[in-house]
């Protein structure tokens, strides 16, 4: 991430890269997808994927600019529907990958499919269109959608809070050994007793309910949500992931190193436009910057595992 840093502040210096207004497009854009990717980190540690999130964003964007936008509900009631929807997708997600055994990617991908289509019909049913405008209290606006200090959005601290509680339960809680254990071997954490099918749904519903909370920050930002599924945000994620050192086989992974990796991710995509390249190349810097943290990543960890040994050695 300092590397990246550097380039684009070297580069966008003369283009206000660093100014508060530069260093907010970036960060902001690193919150939506970071309150997302550290719970999908987890999912991915314990040895699964869900990417039934590109639909349940605008679906939760949707449930709750019809409830409150359209049917005119108090905005807490709207939060409860649009969680309660989302805990229900991610409970759905954990218990057709335990019950049936089925890889998580296929069940997810069925999942994301199947949200998306609801919610267009859903919301065609309910309104007769595909978009909904939506109107918040100020209470609302401040917690979930407004611009505070520098230019930072709401989910900027949302992001940092989610990261605080889940660095804790992931580093300094007996869940963390769990999610761990599950990742490194199942059937060794199931013997050992750790709920393992439990454990999987809970995580599912965990990534769901992170989805549907970056999606409400959107809506009430944007005062406006629509159906489209986000595509895009399902591989930001599984990248901020995957840049911060999370192993695709599962077992290892750091709560700090997604955090680190989501903000990589996007310096690039937002710092591109503070620069005098063409802001077309930022895929191709991703993709080589992709390949380029997992060949670290890979070699970092043998260095140390090496190490580790030696010292056991001894």
């Amino acid at each position: 991430m300092v590397i990246v840093f550097v380039f684009f502040a070297y580069f966008g210096y003369d283009r206000n890269f660093l100014s508060p207004f530069g260093v907010s497009s970036w960060v902001n854009m690193a919150s939506t997808v970071g309150m997302i990717a550290i719970p999908i980190g987890f999912l991915m540690i314990a040895g699964e994927l869900d990417i039934s999130i590109g639909a349940v964003v605008p679906a939760a964007k949707m449930s709750m600019a019809i409830a409150v936008g359209y049917y005119g509900l108090p905005v807490g009631v709207g939060l409860l529907i649009t969680f309660g929807l989302a805990a229900l997708i991610g409970w759905v997600n954990g218990m057709l990958v335990t019950r049936t055994k089925v890889p998580s990617l296929i069940v997810t991908l069925a999942t994301l499919f199947a949200v998306s289509g609801l919610t267009l019909f859903l919301s065609l049913a309910l309104t007769d269109t595909t978009s909904q405008a939506l109107t918040s209290p100020a209470w609302a606006k401040f917690v979930f959608g407004d611009y505070h200090v520098w230019g930072l959005q709401s989910s900027v601290f949302w992001w940092l809070a989610i990261a605080a509680v889940l660095y804790y339960i992931l580093h300094l809680s007996p869940w963390g050994n769990w999610i761990f254990a599950l990742g490194g071997d199942k059937e060794s954490a199931r013997n050992a007793g750790i709920p393992i099918d439990k454990l999987k749904i809970a995580l599912f519903i965990l990534a769901a309910m992170a989805a549907a909370l970056s999606g409400v920050c959107e809506a009430i930002l944007s005062n406006s949500a629509t159906t489209t599924t986000n595509f895009a945000l399902i591989f930001n994620c599984i990248i901020a992931v995957v840049v911060g050192g999370v192993l695709l086989t599962g077992g290892f992974g750091t709560v700090a190193g997604i955090f680190f990796g989501t903000a990589t991710l996007a310096i690039v995509q937002q710092g591109i436009g503070y620069t005098p390249f063409d802001r077309n190349l930022s895929s191709l810097i991703i993709g080589v910057m992709l390949l380029i943290a997992v060949l670290m990543n890979d070699t970092f960890r043998n260095m140390a595992t090496s190490m580790s040994a030696a010292k056991k050695g001894k």
